[in-house]
Protein backbone atom coordinates (compact mmCIF):
# COMPACT_ATOMS: atom_id res chain seq x y z
CA UNK A 1 0.00 0.00 0.00
CA UNK A 2 1.09 3.39 -0.83
CA UNK A 3 -0.75 7.08 -1.23
CA UNK A 4 -0.42 6.82 -5.18
CA UNK A 5 -2.07 2.94 -5.23
CA UNK A 6 -5.00 4.52 -3.58
CA UNK A 7 -5.87 6.61 -6.83
CA UNK A 8 -5.26 3.76 -8.92
CA UNK A 9 -7.81 1.70 -6.94
CA UNK A 10 -10.93 3.90 -7.13
CA UNK A 11 -10.09 4.89 -10.35
CA UNK A 12 -10.31 0.54 -11.56
CA UNK A 13 -13.08 1.14 -9.00
CA UNK A 14 -15.28 3.51 -9.99
CA UNK A 15 -13.90 5.28 -13.49
CA UNK A 16 -16.69 7.71 -14.47
CA UNK A 17 -17.70 8.65 -11.18
CA UNK A 18 -16.51 12.29 -10.84
CA UNK A 19 -13.50 13.11 -9.32
CA UNK A 20 -12.69 16.68 -9.81
CA UNK A 21 -13.78 19.99 -10.71
CA UNK A 22 -12.28 23.41 -10.19
CA UNK A 23 -12.90 26.34 -11.99
CA UNK A 24 -15.11 24.87 -14.61
CA UNK A 25 -12.64 21.85 -15.27
CA UNK A 26 -13.88 18.73 -14.15
CA UNK A 27 -12.14 14.80 -14.73
CA UNK A 28 -13.34 11.42 -13.72
CA UNK A 29 -11.35 9.26 -12.07
CA UNK A 30 -10.19 7.46 -15.30
CA UNK A 31 -9.18 10.44 -16.73
CA UNK A 32 -7.68 11.87 -13.20
CA UNK A 33 -5.71 8.59 -12.90
CA UNK A 34 -4.63 8.64 -16.64
CA UNK A 35 -3.68 12.46 -16.21
CA UNK A 36 -1.69 11.54 -13.22
CA UNK A 37 0.17 8.39 -14.70
CA UNK A 38 1.21 11.06 -17.77
CA UNK A 39 2.61 13.33 -15.14
CA UNK A 40 4.51 10.28 -13.54
CA UNK A 41 6.03 9.19 -16.62
CA UNK A 42 7.08 12.38 -17.91
CA UNK A 43 8.84 13.14 -14.65
CA UNK A 44 10.41 9.88 -14.89
CA UNK A 45 11.53 10.81 -18.12
CA UNK A 46 13.19 14.23 -16.76
CA UNK A 47 15.27 11.87 -14.42
CA UNK A 48 13.37 12.68 -10.99
CA UNK A 49 14.04 9.71 -9.13
CA UNK A 50 12.91 7.58 -6.27
CA UNK A 51 13.58 9.41 -2.47
CA UNK A 52 13.97 13.00 -4.48
CA UNK A 53 12.71 15.67 -2.17
CA UNK A 54 9.69 17.03 -4.81
CA UNK A 55 8.66 20.88 -3.47
CA UNK A 56 5.22 22.25 -4.68
CA UNK A 57 4.38 25.93 -4.57
CA UNK A 58 1.37 26.09 -6.12
CA UNK A 59 -2.51 26.98 -5.34
CA UNK A 60 -5.13 25.04 -4.97
CA UNK A 61 -6.27 23.15 -8.36
CA UNK A 62 -6.68 19.87 -10.38
CA UNK A 63 -2.57 20.54 -11.16
CA UNK A 64 -1.60 20.39 -7.34
CA UNK A 65 -3.32 17.39 -7.10
CA UNK A 66 -2.06 15.46 -10.49
CA UNK A 67 1.57 16.65 -9.39
CA UNK A 68 0.97 15.54 -5.75
CA UNK A 69 -0.15 11.69 -6.84
CA UNK A 70 2.62 11.38 -9.59
CA UNK A 71 5.78 12.14 -7.13
CA UNK A 72 3.90 9.65 -4.89
CA UNK A 73 3.67 7.16 -7.27
CA UNK A 74 7.01 7.50 -8.31
CA UNK A 75 8.39 7.48 -4.62
CA UNK A 76 9.27 11.04 -4.32
CA UNK A 77 9.10 13.03 -1.33
CA UNK A 78 6.65 15.75 -1.61
CA UNK A 79 7.20 19.46 0.24
CA UNK A 80 4.48 21.26 0.05
CA UNK A 81 5.45 25.41 0.23
CA UNK A 82 3.13 27.81 1.31
CA UNK A 83 2.57 30.12 -1.38
CA UNK A 84 2.21 33.10 0.88
CA UNK A 85 6.00 33.04 1.64
CA UNK A 86 8.69 35.40 0.91
CA UNK A 87 11.53 34.55 -1.41
CA UNK A 88 14.00 34.34 1.41
CA UNK A 89 11.46 31.76 3.23
CA UNK A 90 11.10 29.63 0.14
CA UNK A 91 14.34 29.86 0.05
CA UNK A 92 15.26 28.40 3.38
CA UNK A 93 12.63 25.46 2.80
CA UNK A 94 14.14 24.65 -0.53
CA UNK A 95 17.69 24.30 0.97
CA UNK A 96 16.70 23.12 4.30
CA UNK A 97 14.77 20.12 2.35
CA UNK A 98 17.35 19.26 0.00
CA UNK A 99 14.73 19.72 -2.79
CA UNK A 100 15.89 19.16 -6.50
CA UNK A 101 12.76 19.96 -8.52
CA UNK A 102 10.00 22.99 -8.21
CA UNK A 103 6.46 22.75 -9.57
CA UNK A 104 4.69 25.97 -9.21
CA UNK A 105 1.97 28.18 -10.73
CA UNK A 106 3.16 30.65 -13.20
CA UNK A 107 2.68 34.01 -10.41
CA UNK A 108 5.38 32.03 -8.52
CA UNK A 109 7.74 31.14 -10.99
CA UNK A 110 9.72 34.68 -10.52
CA UNK A 111 9.97 33.82 -6.40
CA UNK A 112 11.44 30.52 -7.49
CA UNK A 113 13.44 31.30 -9.61
CA UNK A 114 15.14 34.00 -7.06
CA UNK A 115 14.53 31.61 -3.94
CA UNK A 116 16.48 28.70 -6.18
CA UNK A 117 19.62 30.66 -5.95
CA UNK A 118 21.86 28.82 -3.83
CA UNK A 119 20.46 25.44 -3.37
CA UNK A 120 19.97 21.98 -5.35
CA UNK A 121 17.02 22.71 -7.18
CA UNK A 122 18.09 21.00 -10.32
CA UNK A 123 14.24 21.36 -12.28
CA UNK A 124 11.41 23.70 -12.17
CA UNK A 125 8.55 22.94 -14.30
CA UNK A 126 6.13 25.91 -13.92
CA UNK A 127 2.29 25.41 -14.56
CA UNK A 128 1.69 27.41 -17.47
CA UNK A 129 4.07 28.45 -20.67
CA UNK A 130 7.38 29.55 -18.50
CA UNK A 131 8.96 32.79 -18.96
CA UNK A 132 12.18 31.89 -17.16
CA UNK A 133 15.39 30.63 -19.06
CA UNK A 134 15.54 26.54 -18.34
CA UNK A 135 12.51 26.54 -16.83
CA UNK A 136 9.66 23.54 -18.15
CA UNK A 137 6.42 23.48 -19.11
CA UNK A 138 3.89 21.53 -17.18
CA UNK A 139 2.09 20.12 -20.52
CA UNK A 140 5.13 19.40 -22.03
CA UNK A 141 6.36 17.34 -19.03
CA UNK A 142 3.77 15.15 -19.76
CA UNK A 143 4.30 11.66 -21.34
CA UNK A 144 2.19 9.94 -23.45
CA UNK A 145 1.79 6.92 -21.55
CA UNK A 146 -1.02 6.35 -19.12
CA UNK A 147 0.01 2.91 -17.66
CA UNK A 148 0.74 2.51 -14.11
CA UNK A 149 4.59 3.74 -13.85
CA UNK A 150 6.70 0.75 -12.77
CA UNK A 151 8.25 2.34 -9.48
CA UNK A 152 7.88 -0.02 -6.32
CA UNK A 153 7.13 2.47 -3.69
CA UNK A 154 6.46 0.48 -0.12
CA UNK A 155 4.25 1.96 2.66
CA UNK A 156 7.69 2.79 4.81
CA UNK A 157 8.73 5.21 2.07
CA UNK A 158 8.91 8.60 2.71
CA UNK A 159 6.34 11.10 1.24
CA UNK A 160 6.20 14.09 3.04
CA UNK A 161 7.94 16.51 4.29
CA UNK A 162 5.45 19.33 5.93
CA UNK A 163 6.44 22.28 7.15
CA UNK A 164 5.20 23.77 10.28
CA UNK A 165 3.35 27.31 10.67
CA UNK A 166 6.67 28.81 11.93
CA UNK A 167 4.44 31.14 14.16
CA UNK A 168 7.20 31.64 16.62
CA UNK A 169 10.35 30.88 14.35
CA UNK A 170 11.84 29.76 10.98
CA UNK A 171 8.90 26.49 10.24
CA UNK A 172 10.29 22.93 11.03
CA UNK A 173 10.14 20.08 8.18
CA UNK A 174 7.28 17.02 9.87
CA UNK A 175 8.89 13.63 7.99
CA UNK A 176 6.21 11.09 7.55
CA UNK A 177 5.97 7.90 5.24
CA UNK A 178 2.80 6.83 3.07
CA UNK A 179 1.69 4.28 6.16
CA UNK A 180 1.49 7.30 8.56
CA UNK A 181 -0.61 9.31 5.69
CA UNK A 182 -2.34 6.80 5.02
CA UNK A 183 -3.87 6.21 8.68
CA UNK A 184 -4.03 10.21 9.05
CA UNK A 185 -7.09 9.71 6.29
CA UNK A 186 -8.17 6.74 8.02
CA UNK A 187 -8.57 8.37 11.15
CA UNK A 188 -10.74 10.94 9.94
CA UNK A 189 -13.16 8.85 8.58
CA UNK A 190 -13.70 7.27 10.96
CA UNK A 191 -14.09 10.25 13.40
CA UNK A 192 -16.36 12.53 10.97
CA UNK A 193 -17.94 9.03 9.63
CA UNK A 194 -17.30 9.92 5.78
CA UNK A 195 -19.02 7.31 3.67
CA UNK A 196 -18.67 6.72 -0.07
CA UNK A 197 -19.14 9.23 -2.64
CA UNK A 198 -19.47 12.02 -0.76
CA UNK A 199 -18.86 15.63 -2.04
CA UNK A 200 -16.30 17.94 -0.71
CA UNK A 201 -15.97 21.50 -0.86
CA UNK A 202 -11.69 22.37 -0.65
CA UNK A 203 -11.42 25.63 0.66
CA UNK A 204 -7.99 25.44 2.71
CA UNK A 205 -5.08 25.26 1.19
CA UNK A 206 -3.67 21.88 0.09
CA UNK A 207 -0.84 22.33 1.14
CA UNK A 208 -2.01 22.91 4.90
CA UNK A 209 -1.95 19.67 6.18
CA UNK A 210 -5.38 19.25 7.23
CA UNK A 211 -7.11 20.17 3.55
CA UNK A 212 -4.41 17.86 2.32
CA UNK A 213 -4.09 14.71 4.35
CA UNK A 214 -7.34 14.35 6.17
CA UNK A 215 -9.88 14.89 3.04
CA UNK A 216 -8.15 15.16 -0.46
CA UNK A 217 -6.53 11.54 0.67
CA UNK A 218 -9.16 10.02 2.33
CA UNK A 219 -11.85 11.31 -0.33
CA UNK A 220 -9.68 9.53 -3.11
CA UNK A 221 -9.79 6.27 -0.79
CA UNK A 222 -13.54 6.62 -0.89
CA UNK A 223 -14.38 7.56 -4.30
CA UNK A 224 -15.26 11.20 -3.14
CA UNK A 225 -15.89 13.96 -5.74
CA UNK A 226 -13.65 16.93 -4.81
CA UNK A 227 -14.86 20.20 -5.35
CA UNK A 228 -11.75 22.34 -5.43
CA UNK A 229 -11.61 26.13 -4.98
CA UNK A 230 -8.56 27.77 -6.21
CA UNK A 231 -9.26 30.74 -3.59
CA UNK A 232 -11.65 31.47 -0.50
CA UNK A 233 -14.75 33.12 -1.41
CA UNK A 234 -17.53 33.73 1.17
CA UNK A 235 -20.40 34.14 -1.80
CA UNK A 236 -18.82 31.56 -4.25
CA UNK A 237 -18.38 29.16 -1.30
CA UNK A 238 -22.49 29.62 -0.21
CA UNK A 239 -23.39 29.24 -4.14
CA UNK A 240 -21.15 26.04 -4.53
CA UNK A 241 -22.64 24.51 -1.71
CA UNK A 242 -26.29 24.88 -2.71
CA UNK A 243 -25.30 23.94 -6.12
CA UNK A 244 -23.29 21.09 -5.82
CA UNK A 245 -24.75 19.39 -2.92
CA UNK A 246 -21.71 19.79 -0.97
CA UNK A 247 -21.35 16.41 1.45
CA UNK A 248 -18.53 18.06 4.13
CA UNK A 249 -16.61 21.14 4.76
CA UNK A 250 -13.79 21.68 6.19
CA UNK A 251 -12.50 25.24 6.58
CA UNK A 252 -10.03 27.85 9.23
CA UNK A 253 -12.27 29.71 11.87
CA UNK A 254 -11.44 33.11 10.12
CA UNK A 255 -13.39 31.72 6.60
CA UNK A 256 -16.67 30.62 8.69
CA UNK A 257 -16.07 34.27 10.21
CA UNK A 258 -16.76 35.85 6.45
CA UNK A 259 -18.63 33.41 5.36
CA UNK A 260 -21.27 34.91 8.66
CA UNK A 261 -20.81 38.35 7.02
CA UNK A 262 -22.48 37.52 3.91
CA UNK A 263 -26.00 39.91 3.91
CA UNK A 264 -28.35 36.97 2.61
CA UNK A 265 -25.93 34.13 3.65
CA UNK A 266 -29.43 32.87 5.60
CA UNK A 267 -30.72 32.34 2.00
CA UNK A 268 -28.51 29.39 0.74
CA UNK A 269 -29.82 25.63 0.79
CA UNK A 270 -27.09 24.05 3.20
CA UNK A 271 -28.96 21.62 3.77
CA UNK A 272 -26.74 19.04 1.80
CA UNK A 273 -23.76 19.40 4.54
CA UNK A 274 -23.48 16.26 6.40
CA UNK A 275 -20.68 17.50 8.70
CA UNK A 276 -18.46 20.63 9.49
CA UNK A 277 -14.91 20.47 10.06
CA UNK A 278 -13.01 23.87 11.99
CA UNK A 279 -9.29 23.66 12.81
CA UNK A 280 -5.85 24.86 12.39
CA UNK A 281 -6.76 27.53 15.18
CA UNK A 282 -8.90 28.38 18.06
CA UNK A 283 -12.27 29.25 16.90
CA UNK A 284 -14.47 31.65 19.37
CA UNK A 285 -17.50 29.48 21.12
CA UNK A 286 -19.66 32.38 19.79
CA UNK A 287 -18.07 31.91 16.35
CA UNK A 288 -19.07 28.28 16.61
CA UNK A 289 -22.33 29.01 17.48
CA UNK A 290 -23.34 31.15 15.02
CA UNK A 291 -22.13 29.13 12.40
CA UNK A 292 -24.29 26.12 13.83
CA UNK A 293 -27.15 28.70 13.06
CA UNK A 294 -25.86 29.28 9.27
CA UNK A 295 -25.47 25.79 8.54
CA UNK A 296 -28.95 25.05 10.46
CA UNK A 297 -26.92 21.76 12.10
CA UNK A 298 -25.07 20.87 15.54
CA UNK A 299 -22.71 17.93 13.20
CA UNK A 300 -19.42 20.52 13.71
CA UNK A 301 -16.23 18.93 14.35
CA UNK A 302 -12.98 20.37 15.92
CA UNK A 303 -10.19 18.55 14.29
CA UNK A 304 -7.89 20.01 17.35
CA UNK A 305 -4.72 18.39 15.72
CA UNK A 306 -1.05 19.66 14.58
CA UNK A 307 1.34 19.19 11.53
CA UNK A 308 3.72 17.17 13.78
CA UNK A 309 0.65 14.56 14.06
CA UNK A 310 -0.29 14.33 10.66
CA UNK A 311 -2.23 16.10 11.70
CA UNK A 312 -3.51 14.65 14.79
CA UNK A 313 -4.63 14.88 18.33
CA UNK A 314 -7.88 15.46 19.87
CA UNK A 315 -11.16 15.56 18.33
CA UNK A 316 -14.25 17.73 19.64
CA UNK A 317 -17.47 16.02 17.72
CA UNK A 318 -20.95 16.91 18.15
CA UNK A 319 -21.50 15.66 21.65
CA UNK A 320 -17.87 17.21 22.67
CA UNK A 321 -19.60 20.31 21.38
CA UNK A 322 -22.26 20.01 24.87
CA UNK A 323 -19.80 19.15 26.98
CA UNK A 324 -17.11 21.32 25.61
CA UNK A 325 -14.13 18.68 26.06
CA UNK A 326 -12.40 17.03 23.23
CA UNK A 327 -10.88 13.40 22.86
CA UNK A 328 -8.40 11.74 21.29
CA UNK A 329 -8.75 10.47 17.81
CA UNK A 330 -8.85 6.92 16.30
CA UNK A 331 -5.56 5.09 16.94
CA UNK A 332 -4.23 8.00 19.13
CA UNK A 333 -3.59 8.29 22.96
CA UNK A 334 -3.16 11.82 25.19
CA UNK A 335 -1.90 13.58 28.33
CA UNK A 336 -1.88 16.23 30.28
CA UNK A 337 1.24 16.73 31.98
CA UNK A 338 3.74 18.58 34.10
CA UNK A 339 6.90 20.13 33.67
CA UNK A 340 7.97 16.56 34.75
CA UNK A 341 6.22 14.75 32.44
CA UNK A 342 3.68 12.99 35.20
CA UNK A 343 0.09 13.56 34.48
CA UNK A 344 -1.61 16.51 36.42
CA UNK A 345 -4.74 15.89 38.26
CA UNK A 346 -7.92 16.73 37.01
CA UNK A 347 -8.48 20.43 36.09
CA UNK A 348 -5.05 21.59 36.82
CA UNK A 349 -3.10 22.82 33.56
CA UNK A 350 -0.63 21.59 32.17
CA UNK A 351 1.03 20.51 28.47
CA UNK A 352 -0.96 18.53 25.67
CA UNK A 353 1.18 15.18 24.97
CA UNK A 354 0.42 12.86 21.65
CA UNK A 355 1.47 9.40 21.10
CA UNK A 356 0.05 7.37 17.90
CA UNK A 357 1.07 5.35 14.77
CA UNK A 358 0.35 9.08 12.90
CA UNK A 359 3.29 11.01 14.44
CA UNK A 360 6.26 12.07 12.26
CA UNK A 361 9.53 10.55 11.95
CA UNK A 362 11.21 13.56 12.92
CA UNK A 363 11.88 17.01 12.13
CA UNK A 364 13.93 16.20 8.82
CA UNK A 365 17.92 17.29 9.44
CA UNK A 366 16.99 19.12 12.87
CA UNK A 367 18.18 16.06 15.56
CA UNK A 368 17.97 18.97 18.94
CA UNK A 369 14.64 20.25 17.72
CA UNK A 370 13.30 16.48 17.24
CA UNK A 371 14.71 15.07 20.64
CA UNK A 372 13.05 17.85 22.10
CA UNK A 373 9.48 17.62 20.88
CA UNK A 374 9.51 13.40 20.77
CA UNK A 375 10.33 12.06 24.14
CA UNK A 376 9.60 8.44 25.25
CA UNK A 377 7.51 7.82 22.31
CA UNK A 378 5.33 10.94 23.38
CA UNK A 379 4.82 13.85 21.24
CA UNK A 380 4.91 17.28 23.46
CA UNK A 381 3.17 19.98 21.59
CA UNK A 382 3.56 22.98 23.48
CA UNK A 383 -0.52 23.41 23.83
CA UNK A 384 -1.67 24.09 27.62
CA UNK A 385 -4.55 22.39 28.27
CA UNK A 386 -6.75 20.75 30.85
CA UNK A 387 -8.47 17.18 31.39
CA UNK A 388 -11.21 15.97 33.78
CA UNK A 389 -12.32 12.59 35.16
CA UNK A 390 -13.81 11.70 32.25
CA UNK A 391 -10.68 12.03 29.96
CA UNK A 392 -12.36 15.39 27.54
CA UNK A 393 -9.63 17.33 27.13
CA UNK A 394 -9.60 20.97 26.89
CA UNK A 395 -7.28 23.15 25.39
CA UNK A 396 -6.43 26.50 27.23
CA UNK A 397 -3.50 28.23 25.11
CA UNK A 398 -0.26 27.84 23.45
CA UNK A 399 2.71 28.03 26.19
CA UNK A 400 4.08 30.58 24.30
CA UNK A 401 0.79 33.02 24.15
CA UNK A 402 -0.15 32.19 27.59
CA UNK A 403 0.02 35.90 29.49
CA UNK A 404 1.40 36.67 33.18
CA UNK A 405 -0.13 39.54 34.92
CA UNK A 406 0.39 40.68 38.07
CA UNK A 407 1.20 36.89 38.81
CA UNK A 408 -1.58 35.89 37.27
CA UNK A 409 -2.05 33.89 34.17
CA UNK A 410 -3.82 34.46 31.43
CA UNK A 411 -4.97 32.62 28.62
CA UNK A 412 -5.49 34.38 25.53
CA UNK A 413 -8.64 32.34 24.31
CA UNK A 414 -10.64 32.77 26.95
CA UNK A 415 -10.77 36.38 26.71
CA UNK A 416 -10.63 35.87 23.08
CA UNK A 417 -13.62 34.37 23.35
CA UNK A 418 -15.30 36.88 25.43
CA UNK A 419 -14.43 39.42 22.89
CA UNK A 420 -15.91 37.82 20.22
CA UNK A 421 -19.35 37.46 21.80
CA UNK A 422 -19.47 41.80 21.53
CA UNK A 423 -21.61 42.39 18.43
CA UNK A 424 -19.09 45.32 17.24
CA UNK A 425 -15.65 43.34 16.98
CA UNK A 426 -15.11 41.06 13.63
CA UNK A 427 -11.91 40.12 14.72
CA UNK A 428 -9.90 39.88 18.03
CA UNK A 429 -6.72 38.78 19.20
CA UNK A 430 -4.82 39.10 22.66
CA UNK A 431 -1.78 39.17 23.51
CA UNK A 432 0.80 40.14 26.67
CA UNK A 433 3.01 43.21 26.59
CA UNK A 434 5.79 44.42 28.85
CA UNK A 435 4.70 46.30 31.76
CA UNK A 436 6.90 47.77 34.11
CA UNK A 437 3.76 47.20 37.02
CA UNK A 438 2.09 44.03 36.71
CA UNK A 439 5.17 42.62 34.21
CA UNK A 440 2.70 42.03 31.24
CA UNK A 441 -0.22 43.80 30.12
CA UNK A 442 -3.00 42.01 28.65
CA UNK A 443 -3.91 43.70 25.42
CA UNK A 444 -6.56 43.60 23.36
CA UNK A 445 -6.07 44.00 19.53
CA UNK A 446 -9.32 44.62 17.59
CA UNK A 447 -10.90 44.63 14.18
CA UNK A 448 -14.62 45.93 14.41
CA UNK A 449 -17.17 45.24 11.92
CA UNK A 450 -17.84 47.49 9.04
CA UNK A 451 -19.30 50.72 10.17
CA UNK A 452 -18.59 50.05 14.07
CA UNK A 453 -16.78 52.32 16.42
CA UNK A 454 -15.36 50.34 19.83
CA UNK A 455 -15.80 52.86 22.61
CA UNK A 456 -12.57 51.28 24.41
CA UNK A 457 -14.46 52.07 28.21
CA UNK A 458 -17.89 50.39 27.23
CA UNK A 459 -15.51 47.26 25.83
CA UNK A 460 -13.94 46.93 29.15
CA UNK A 461 -16.96 47.57 30.86
CA UNK A 462 -18.51 43.98 28.61
CA UNK A 463 -15.21 42.20 29.62
CA UNK A 464 -15.76 43.31 33.25
CA UNK A 465 -18.75 41.33 33.51
CA UNK A 466 -17.47 37.74 32.36
CA UNK A 467 -14.02 38.00 33.12
CA UNK A 468 -12.12 38.37 36.32
CA UNK A 469 -10.26 42.07 36.76
CA UNK A 470 -6.73 41.18 35.63
CA UNK A 471 -8.15 39.47 32.69
CA UNK A 472 -9.64 42.52 31.50
CA UNK A 473 -7.49 44.02 28.64
CA UNK A 474 -5.78 46.98 29.98
CA UNK A 475 -4.54 47.93 26.29
CA UNK A 476 -6.87 48.31 23.32
CA UNK A 477 -5.54 48.72 19.53
CA UNK A 478 -7.49 49.23 17.04
CA UNK A 479 -6.88 47.79 13.51
CA UNK A 480 -7.95 46.94 10.16
CA UNK A 481 -7.07 43.10 9.80
CA UNK A 482 -5.05 40.91 11.83
CA UNK A 483 -1.41 38.82 10.30
CA UNK A 484 -2.45 35.27 9.74
CA UNK A 485 -0.69 32.36 8.05
CA UNK A 486 -2.74 30.37 5.88
CA UNK A 487 -3.30 27.79 8.30
CA UNK A 488 -5.18 30.77 9.72
CA UNK A 489 -3.58 31.04 13.32
CA UNK A 490 -2.80 34.53 14.21
CA UNK A 491 0.88 35.61 14.33
CA UNK A 492 1.07 36.56 17.86
CA UNK A 493 4.67 37.23 17.33
CA UNK A 494 3.78 39.61 14.76
CA UNK A 495 0.88 41.59 16.72
CA UNK A 496 3.68 41.30 19.77
CA UNK A 497 6.28 43.16 17.55
CA UNK A 498 4.48 45.97 16.27
CA UNK A 499 1.90 46.76 19.15
CA UNK A 500 5.26 47.26 21.35
CA UNK A 501 6.70 49.54 19.01
CA UNK A 502 3.50 51.26 18.40
CA UNK A 503 3.01 51.55 22.29
CA UNK A 504 6.70 52.97 22.67
CA UNK A 505 6.35 55.34 20.05
CA UNK A 506 3.54 56.84 21.87
CA UNK A 507 5.68 57.31 24.79
CA UNK A 508 8.62 59.19 23.54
Amino acid sequence: MNIGSLLSQTSRKYPELLAIECEGRSYTYRQFNEEVNMLAHGLLEQGVNKGDKFALMMKNSEHFVFTFFAAAKIGAVLVPINFRLTTTEVQYILEQSDATIVVCDKEFEQTIAEAKQGTIVRQVITVGEPETVGFYSYEKVLSDNINEPDVEVSETDDVEILYTSGTTGRPKGALFDHSQIFKVGISVVINMEIGQHERILHLAPLFHSAQLNLFLISGVALGSTHIIHRDFHPVKTLQVIQEHKITHLFAVPAMYNFLLQVPNAADYDLSSIKRVGYGAAPMAPELVRRSMELFKTDQFYNLCGLTEAGPGGILLDPEGHKLKGGKPIFMTETRVVNEEGRDVLPGVIGEFIVRSPMVMKEYYKKPEETKSALKDGWLYTGDLATIDDEGYITLVDRKKDMIISGGENVYSVEVEGVLFEHSDILDAAIIGLPDEVWGEAVCAVIVPKEGAMIDEAELRSFCRQKLAGYKVPRKIFIEPQLPRNASGKILKYQLRQSMNQMSTEKLL
